[in-house]
């Protein structure tokens, strides 16, 4: 399974970015879709998630701020990043578990990560 993100750049703070990320590959079933951030010198943390049944989880710096969505058909996730502050700067990540297809009726384990993506807000 692989995945492919898009989006970010440089963005003025107050300003709004979409990041999306596209799942491929023998999937049979993704159970949760999310965006991680990692600063430099810091942890990298989960910004937002999204099960397959519609469940978000965000982190509290971006609550109220950011939406994810997910479309299932597609195998994408996509946070919209509104009301953008300089410390969300960082490099987001997508990351996908879930099972995929094997030979015959093998359904493996996977927990996938995106190549990361630059967001910097400028103050």
């Amino acid at each position: 399974v692989q995945l492919q993100a898009s989006g970010g750049g440089l963005v003025q703070a107050g300003g709004s970015l979409r990041l999306s990320c596209a799942a491929s590959g023998s999937i049979f079933v993704i159970n949760v879709m999310a965006w991680y951030r990692q600063a430099p010198g810091k942890q990298r943390e989960l910004v937002a998630a999204v099960t397959s049944g519609g469940s978000t989880n965000y982190a509290d710096a971006v609550k109220g701020r950011f939406t994810v969505s997910r479309d299932n058909a597609k195998n994408m996730v996509s946070p919209q990043m509104n009301s953008l502050k300089p410390e969300d700067t960082a490099v987001y990540y997508c990351n996908a578990a879930g099972r995929y297809r094997g030979s015959d009726y093998y359904r493996g384990v996977f927990d996938g990560w995106g190549q990361g993506t630059q967001v910097t807000v400028s103050s």
